[in-house]
């Protein structure tokens, strides 16, 4: 039987017809060798912004229903011309939607999960020796419904795909050829990394390294499928995200990042009571509002403050909650401040070493950054700081743990 590939290519690798012409010689390479390729395809350079803006001009506020079926056509339009690409050089190619290969989810439009996919369809188009192109970040929930999978989606598309099909690898490609120590446009001297924990990667992608979307890696780490995160534009060896076990040295922190998509909430002068955290954050869970950084004080007098972290994009959702829980309780006005960044260092080797967070502290301090909360895991601390300070922070963290080049 022949070996089943696994390609994605986002939306810069196909942001032009002469890149879709570029990315369809690249298959046929793959298909020429024997090989069965299923391909997986975001939406065409800035096509999704764009829609979004089309939207805006039209409402503030678009159900989530229709937003999904809105931006679900960019991926349309670049799976046919992919297509088109292929059969002009002389491979057979079929695209499909995802509702078309029932790729079925929940009902979360515009965050959707994946849960089963069908591949009867993409099985029959292989075995007539064709190149299966499937539109990434989409699906269809058990309505019919048109739902996407949010932001960086067509990287999930892709593993749960590899993952269905059997296939060993899923090829990312992207604009960067592989993994680095921190964004290269922010630390200059970041390294690339040969091989990556699916922990580290997942800790790394939710924290704000954009290279892999999260429930990607979740996939990958589920089903054993090795993510090869690699450049459409070279043929170099890119970097690949693997079981722990596989990994020879673990690095005491092998990534620094800054999410600077987030806004801090700070109530103050709540009642000292047990539930009250649940109520407020059973609320937001159900508006699917993720909340990352948590700090309760000790209670003075009776009164608490919670503070903590939710995307700023879910403030205009997340408001009326918090208003309601303030006045219900007694308690201060929220307080939002939107200027913030929340850099971490991630690393599966901090399981094995001490120090790492005093480390941390000190090269901030060095740089009189204020810390204003912390969070850590087993292979991860996280300092909430001023947004102008995020890449003073990232840069010298990165210094310090030796993770340059020529470090």
């Amino acid at each position: 039987m022949a070996n089943i590939i696994v390609q994605k290519y986002g939306g810069t690798s196909v942001g032009t017809p002469e890149r879709i012409q570029n990315v369809a010689r690249r298959i046929k390479r793959y298909h020429d060798q024997g090989n069965h390729v299923v391909v997986v395809v975001s939406a065409m350079g800035h096509t999704t912004d764009e829609l979004v803006d089309l939207a805006d001009k039209i409402t503030k506020n678009p159900p989530k229903r229709e937003m999904d079926m809105l931006l679900s056509t960019g991926e349309q339009v670049s799976i046919s011309l992919l297509a088109m690409a292929l059969w002009d050089i002389g491979v057979p190619a079929k695209s499909f939607t995802g509702s078309q290969v029932r790729m079925i989810t929940d009902g979360n439009f515009s965050n959707a999960k994946i849960q089963s996919v069908d591949r009867d369809r993409i099985d029959r188009a292989l075995n007539d020796n064709n190149v299966v192109i499937v539109a990434g970040f989409q699906g269809i929930d058990q309505d019919e419904n048109i739902t996407t999978l949010g932001r960086g989606g067509s990287d999930t598309s892709a593993v749960a795909l590899a993952a269905v099909l059997g296939a060993k690898e899923c090829e990312i490609y992207t604009d960067v050829d592989g993994v680095y120590t921190a964004d290269p446009r922010v630390v200059p001297q970041a390294s690339k990394h040969a091989q990556i924990t699916y922990e580290e990667m997942l800790e790394l992608a939710s924290l704000g390294a954009g290279v892999l979307h999260s429930r990607s890696v979740e996939l990958g780490m589920n089903y054993d499928v090795v993510i090869h995160v690699r450049s459409s534009f070279n043929d170099n060896p890119g970097t690949l995200v693997v079981n722990e076990e596989k990994i020879m040295e673990k690095l005491k922190v092998s990534g620094v990042t800054a999410k600077n998509d987030q806004a801090r909430i700070t109530i103050a002068d709540v009642p000292d009571k047990p539930g009250l955290a649940a109520v407020l954050f059973g609320e937001l869970s159900s508006k699917d509002i993720l909340v990352d950084v948590i700090v309760q004080s000790s209670p003075y007098n009776g009164r608490n403050t919670i503070s903590f972290t939710v995307p700023k994009k879910d403030l205009v959702q997340a408001l009326p909650i918090l208003e309601s829980f303030s006045q219900s309780q007694g308690a201060k006005k929220p307080d939002i401040n939107e200027e913030i960044s929340i850099v971490s260092a991630v690393g599966i080797g901090m399981k094995s070493h001490v120090g790492v967070a005093a480390q941390m502290f000190q090269a901030l301090a060095e740089k009189e950054i204020n810390i204003e909360m912390i969070s850590t895991s087993e292979i991860k601390i996280s300092c909430v700081i001023q947004r102008s300070h995020a890449e003073t922070a990232v840069n010298r963290i990165h210094e310090t743990f030796g993770l340059s080049k020529n470090g």
